[in-house]
């Protein structure tokens, strides 16, 4: 089998991988985005190995041995991943993402009382509010 199929598979895979992550508002398909981009490394590895074996009578293997320190990160990150993406839905409710920055930085965007930075308004006093409204 020549070398540009799964170089070429390995390829697509990365780069449905990267349009989940950039595109994709849940933490969840984000994580299961990342894992289709180490995947492709996998096959990248995996592949290149084969083909260097081949032609220079190694027999080390060093791109298989790579896959599996990749597989054991990969299931390191995903494990701690969900375990984080758990905690704060069980916090705050919600996994899409944008929400979570937006928590992180302090800005509620239902907030009538924050302004377009995300500060809280100052509340007037008793005396201004009656003059405002007369």
């Amino acid at each position: 089998m020549h070398l540009a199929y799964p170089a070429v598979l390995a390829a697509l895979l990365f780069c449905t991988g990267l349009y989940g992550v950039l595109a994709r508002r849940n933490a969840i398909l984000v994580l299961m985005s990342v894992e289709l981009m180490l995947n492709a490394v996998n096959l990248n590895l995996v592949a290149f190995d084969a083909w260097l074996s081949r032609t220079a009578e190694d027999t080390l293997h060093s791109g298989q041995a790579l896959a599996l320190f990749t597989i054991a990160i990969a299931a390191a990150e995903i494990g701690i991943g969900l375990a984080i993406v758990l905690a704060v839905y069980r916090n705050g409710g919600t996994s899409d993402v944008d929400r979570l920055r937006d928590t992180a930085e302090g800005h509620d965007p239902d907030d009538p009382d924050s302004d377009a930075t995300g500060r809280a308004l100052p509340a007037p006093a008793a005396g201004e509010k009656a003059e405002a409204t007369a």
